[in-house]
């Protein structure tokens, strides 16, 4: 019996020895394979998949399927797996929810056109998108926030456009960026310690800002230094490619306009909003679009309003504009600040800035002859698809903004809403728990990636976010996370997202997301795939996923087994590199994680091409 035994072990051992050494030359021949890309594409974007350096942890990890049966019971030898075709190159650019050819089709009135419109699902591209003929990665940040390759968003127009407002300028093969603006061509950092003057900007207190109309978004990229991270958009128009620099920069942005919808973030979220020359009709309407912005504004919170029609007796005459219609929209905006409660605190040339008092409600009340219409909605966070309304969003019943921490202190601390007891399902044992759960995977993650917290992510998304906990995790100068909560989800903790001074949006993943091709360098997404099974295909959700990935770009799913192995084998068609592991507590808790990597392709590395 003892040599049996001892027979038994050595047997093991070999075959133990046979799997590591296995598993670090497949490690080292896709390695090699990444280094390949013939200089178009960053010659450490897989490092996941380096050898030697991961070797270590491979005897913890079972790349295969070990689950007592459960895989076992699923044999996908015998199918065959569905090969999908790039898509033409006319798509290289392709923005399925703002198609521009669909959006001529549409009212104009109210920038409806500009809205979110997607195709019906016969219309969906069932293809991958190509990317740009000599592609190459960003460069790494801060240097990204000042020049772009031109091969990646080959689009002149706006240097010709905003030639003398300093947005962006052409040298040799970059665009280089040097900070300007509008209404700050002298650059944004001037500009920003203007506002500074008067919102205390450096000291914590304002974290997350919006940025209406954005354009190429250097007022939140130069707000990054001073630790305030900006949710920037600007709609797909004839300035080509606003958003799609602003994220091969490096910076928070999507498409997105302020029309006749909700804007897709939650109530009382940002510290800061900011409108320098985006051209809205802030009075129109009865000041619709002021009273959605004071909605997603937190209590105490700054709007600031830079150019027209501030200052109007001075600038008239430049803006070339009557004087009286621009006297006429300040008193509108004026008059509809005072209802929302806003205290004008500082105009200042062209910049005017009003900060929204803490308790607005019991302001309102103290008016004389107050107009004040209240909104009747009991969540002011419904408003995927909904229309806005000329209403207010009563400012109490979403947590105690004034024990709001500053930030970093915030993003740890327990977010009001949840101390409050307004996130049902979740208190305060319950959020920490989370903490330290998502504090474990991530340092899960950066052992099987070693890049994650090197820079080579920048842009980076949780599909499915829940408490933020990821995203917190992963907290660094060196990226910045979109935390994406599906209109779906059980719980609905974006709010309490943005209190941990993180930044986030709502969307729902049978659609696509509201973004350009290629603009997110690592793509995590925990219990997605179980959340929509039964509700959209698959196949659809890991297409719009590609589109969104960078070439060598990284991928980390994590959920039940048996819904991987189904993903796995649609991946196996989509041109990426994948492999499953083992729950970092061991290989009998079905959980498990699916990591991947874009392979580097670009147009005409293949013939076969879609027919759509």
């Amino acid at each position: 019996m003892a040599n049996k035994s001892m027979g038994d072990n050595r047997t093991r051992t070999s075959v133990s020895i046979f799997i590591v050494a296995g598993l670090c030359f497949f490690f080292y021949l896709l390695g090699s394979w990444q280094r390949s890309g013939v200089g178009k594409g960053d010659s450490i974007a897989l490092a996941v998949t380096r050898s030697g350096e991961n070797c270590n942890i491979l005897p913890n990890l079972n790349f295969e399927t070990r689950h007592g049966g459960q895989a076992g019971s699923i044999d996908d030898s015998g199918t065959e797996v569905k090969k999908f075709k790039p898509c033409r190159p006319r798509y290289t650019d392709h923005t399925p929810c703002q198609d521009q050819k669909r959006a001529m089709h549409l009212p104009r009135e109210n920038m409806i056109y500009r809205e979110r419109h997607c195709p019906p699902p016969e219309k969906k591209l069932n293809c991958l998108i190509p990317a740009p003929k000599g592609y190459v990665a960003p460069f790494p940040w801060p240097k990204s926030r000042d020049y772009v390759p031109y091969v990646n968003a080959p689009y002149k127009s706006l240097t010709v456009e905003k030639a003398i407002q300093n947005w962006i300028q052409y040298e040799g093969n970059v665009f280089r960026f040097p900070g300007g603006g509008t209404q700050f061509p002298q650059g944004a950092d001037k500009y920003i310690d203007q506002l500074a003057s008067v919102i205390p900007i450096q000291n914590g207190t304002v974290r997350t800002a919006l940025d209406t109309g954005c354009g190429v978004a250097s007022w939140g990229a130069y707000l990054w230094k001073r630790n305030v991270i900006a949710m920037s958009f600007a709609p797909r128009d004839s300035h080509e490619a606003q958003v799609q620099f602003a994220l091969e920069r490096g910076v928070p942005a999507v498409i997105g306009v302020l029309g006749t919808v909700k804007m897709p973030y939650p109530s009382r979220a940002f510290d800061m909003a900011h409108c320098s020359r985006c051209l809205i009709p802030w009075g129109a309407a009865d000041g619709i679009l002021m009273m959605e912005v004071d909605r997603v504004l937190r209590p105490g919170g700054y709007w600031v309003l830079s150019g027209p029609p501030i200052n109007w007796k001075t600038n008239y005459k430049a803006w070339q504009r009557p004087m009286e219609d621009l006297q006429e929209e300040q008193r509108k905006i004026e008059e509809i600040a005072k209802l929302l409660c806003w205290e004008k605190k500082s105009e200042k040339g062209e910049t005017a800035i009003w900060q929204k008092r803490m308790d607005a409600d019991s302001c309102r009340s103290t008016q004389e002859e107050s107009e004040a219409t209240l909104c009747k909605s009991t969540d002011p966070d419904d408003v995927w698809y909904n229309k806005m309304e000329a209403c207010i969003t009563p400012s109490k019943g979403n947590g105690d903004d004034e024990g709001l921490k500053p930030f970093p202190e915030r993003l740890f601390a327990v977010p009001p809403r949840i101390a409050n007891g307004l996130v049902s399902g979740v208190p305060v044992e319950a959020y920490l728990e989370d903490n330290r759960k998502w504090k474990k995977h991530v340092s899960a993650y950066k052992k099987i990636n070693k890049l994650i917290d090197t820079g080579r992510y920048r842009n980076i998304m949780d599909m499915n976010s829940g408490l933020g906990g990821f995203a917190a995790a992963l907290q660094s100068p060196k990226l910045w996370v979109m935390n994406v909560m599906p209109t779906i989800a059980k719980k609905n903790t974006l709010g309490v997202i943005y209190e941990r001074g993180l930044i986030g949006i709502y969307h729902d993943w049978c659609e696509a997301f509201s973004t350009y091709p290629r603009t997110y360098d690592l793509i995590h997404a925990h219990g997605l795939f179980s959340l929509y099974k039964d509700k959209c295909n698959f196949e659809d959700i890991l297409l719009e996923m590609d589109r969104i990935l960078r070439p060598e770009g990284a991928v980390i799913l994590r959920d039940d087994i048996d819904v991987l192995i189904k993903v796995k084998k649609i991946i196996g068609g989509i041109r990426w590199d994948s492999k499953l592991i083992d729950h970092e507590d061991g290989p009998l808790v079905p959980e498990k994680i699916l990591v991947a990597v874009k392979q580097y392709w670009t147009v005409g590395d293949d013939n076969s091409t879609s027919t759509r």
